[in-house]
């Protein structure tokens, strides 16, 4: 490493830095050679390690001087999160290095100097923690070395291994329960509600996740071309679902998954072939939606997952479904409403039902309608367009029904009936580990009946059928017949069940 530069001031520095990473983001990758592009991405690694060693550093000043406390933050992760505009786990990862730079000054030094990345450094500071005090500065030395050496991850966590062996002897005093006590898990939704898991699992609880996933993720048939991590994503899926469907959850006796239909009241007033206007305010609407998914991600609210398009048809599909109405009050539409009704009853008690009548009935009805679609609806969206008119008003529930589910006595005689999925291409999987799919689907108008349902695995159902666009139909004689979304490949069940006698 060269001799550090001078500066006037650290707030040069940090703008001479930002002026050098911007032009690296403003460079056209696309021209460069492949020799320069590499050098520039091993460059950008060791000077996110310098990064992540200078922010420990002021971060951990920081925080001893409680320098939050200026801003009227408890903490300097409510700090970071309130003044830098990070996330809650981008502020905890910033704070548990301003920790290391106490704990771990050799690896935070080796970051400084570029000599190993941010993840091997953080590597090594997980490693050695489990060591006691008097070991660790020695253990960070000899593993920062031997990283600069250029030994691999794999090679330094054996030699850790070795290490703490040694040290076993010097812990009489160690807390078996030490790695129970480091567990957790963390599941964060982002956008359009897709999750990130991440966690530190104790070895039983990573043994039974690895026995579940490994049981539950084996290709499915000679179509099936997802890759290994899918397959184990979706085997977490459906060792989730089956929990759910077992009754041992509490408060679930059960019943499968409750879907709860938001709809606003222009949307059901939309007609075919909407205008921009109107599509830029379902987009709208939508966006609303995503925010408040988001927003529940980092409260932690717990009020369900929310899901569109093909997601939302997917698992609706044998859910129990209730459907929600909303609007928004206008206020600004109420006089104008009760001008029109006021004039609309004068003309009754004259007794005239001419062409003017019907017009002022129309013009009460289209006021009504305005009042209830309120501030976020469509009509008013359309009239703010037009006329500038200020948002406002909370939307409010108007109507809610309950749509048809599959009763009890028709899902238990299709399971009685198919006792294990019966998608065409031939599908062991067992009645409990299935679901129950409308050959035609619910929105569509398919019939809730024994001969419109049929059993299938949670990857035929979801995946398959939802996502991929196969369409499986039952057949009179209790075969299946399935195509893909093009029709180049059908596929036909074994011969028909067999019947008693």
């Amino acid at each position: 490493m060269g001799a550090v530069p001078a500066f006037a001031s650290v707030s040069e520095a940090i703008e001479m830095a930002r002026a050098a990473l911007g032009y690296l983001a403003a460079a056209d990758a696309a021209q460069l050679a492949a020799e320069t592009q590499a050098e520039c991405l091993r460059g950008l690694e060791r000077a996110e390690a310098v990064l992540t060693a200078g922010r420990a550093s002021f971060l951990s000043t920081f925080t001893v001087g409680k320098g939050y406390s200026a801003d009227a933050d408890y903490s300097a992760r409510a700090w970071l999160m309130h003044r830098t505009g990070i996330t809650r786990g981008a502020a905890a990862s910033h704070t548990a290095w301003a920790n290391r730079a106490e704990t771990h000054p050799v690896v935070v030094a080796a970051l400084a100097a570029a000599e190993v990345s941010e993840s091997w450094g953080r590597a090594i500071c997980r490693w050695t923690d489990r060591l006691p005090e008097q070991y660790r500065q020695e253990s960070d030395e000899l593993l920062v070395k031997a990283a600069a050496a250029g030994l691999g991850l794999a090679d330094l966590s054996a030699l850790f291994a070795e290490m703490y062996e040694r040290a076993r002897a010097d812990l009489p005093d160690e807390d078996p329960a030490r790695g129970f006590a480091d567990r957790g898990v963390r599941l964060e939704t982002t956008f359009q509600g897709a999750g990130v898991l991440t966690g530190d699992l104790t070895p039983e609880c990573a043994a039974v996740v690895a026995k579940v996933l490994d049981a539950l993720s084996a290709p499915a048939g000679a179509e099936d071309d997802r890759t290994r991590e899918q397959r184990y994503h979706d085997a977490l899926a459906e060792a989730m679902r089956r929990l759910v469907a077992s009754g041992m959850l509490p408060e679930r006796a059960g019943q499968p998954v409750k879907v709860w239909a938001h709809i606003c009241l222009a949307d059901l007033l939309r007609l075919e072939g909407s205008s921009a206007l109107q599509e830029e305010w379902t987009a709208q609407v939508r966006a609303r939606w995503a925010a408040h998914r988001a927003a529940a991600s980092e409260t932690g609210a717990s009020d369900g997952a929310w899901l569109d398009g093909d997601a939302a048809e997917g698992i609706a599909c044998d859910a129990a479904m209730a459907p929600v109405v909303t609007g928004d009050v206008d206020v600004d539409a109420l006089g104008d409403l009760v001008r029109l009704c006021v004039e609309l009853d004068a003309r009754q008690r004259d007794g005239t039902r001419d062409a003017a009548w019907a017009a002022l009935e129309q013009a009460v009805i289209g006021k009504a309608v305005d009042l209830l679609s309120g501030p976020g609806g469509l009509a008013s969206f359309l009239r703010r367009r037009q006329l500038g008119a200020r948002l406002g008003g909370p939307s409010l529930p108007l109507d809610i029904g309950y749509a048809e589910t599959v009763p009890a006595g028709i899902r238990n005689a299709v399971l009685l009936r198919d006792k294990h999925c019966q998608w065409a291409g031939r599908c062991d999987q067992p009645a409990e580990a299935c679901q129950v799919h409308h050959t035609r689907h619910k929105a569509d108008g398919g019939p809730t009946s024994v001969k419109d349902c049929v059993l299938l695995c949670w990857f035929h159902h979801q995946i398959a059928i939802h996502r991929w666009g196969w369409t499986l139909v039952l057949n009179p004689d209790g075969t299946t017949t399935a195509w893909n979304k093009d029709k180049t490949k059908v596929l036909h069940s074994h011969g028909p069940p067999v019947r008693p006698g």
